[in-house]
């Protein structure tokens, strides 16, 4: 009989269970957070210049710098950020009310003595 390390162990450790992907209006809304705030950048940043150009070749100047920093900068990041509040929510952190140490709990009561009878 083998025994497994502790951090093998499913009792000790249970394998999560697999995140599921966002849905279509978790994903909506991360999109919108990541392109609302490069836009926004990109346009005052680059305004004088894109005052230059025509309509068709901003769209395309904006379109061209902005998706691949939405795409590989922004949107993995807010995937990771969804990923830690959705664990955090699977795995609340339990607080336990401060009471009195001398006074027993009803899960964990007092432990009595065996030959008197009393709390020990």
């Amino acid at each position: 009989m083998t025994t497994r390390p502790p951090h093998q162990n499913p009792a000790i450790n249970p394998t999560p269970r697999p995140l599921r992907p966002p849905t279509k209006h978790q994903l909506a809304l991360m999109i919108w957070l990541a392109v609302f705030p490069t836009l926004l950048v990109l346009n005052l940043t680059l305004a004088d210049w894109l005052r230059t150009l025509t309509l068709v070749l901003r769209t395309f100047v904006l379109a061209t710098i902005a998706v691949p920093i939405v795409i590989y900068g922004l949107m993995p990041r807010l995937h990771q950020l969804r990923r830690q509040l959705i664990s955090r929510d699977r795995n609340p952190i339990r607080l336990q009310t401060a009471g009195p140490a001398s006074s027993p709990s009803p899960d964990h009561p007092e432990p009595v003595h065996q030959h008197t009878g009393e709390p020990s």
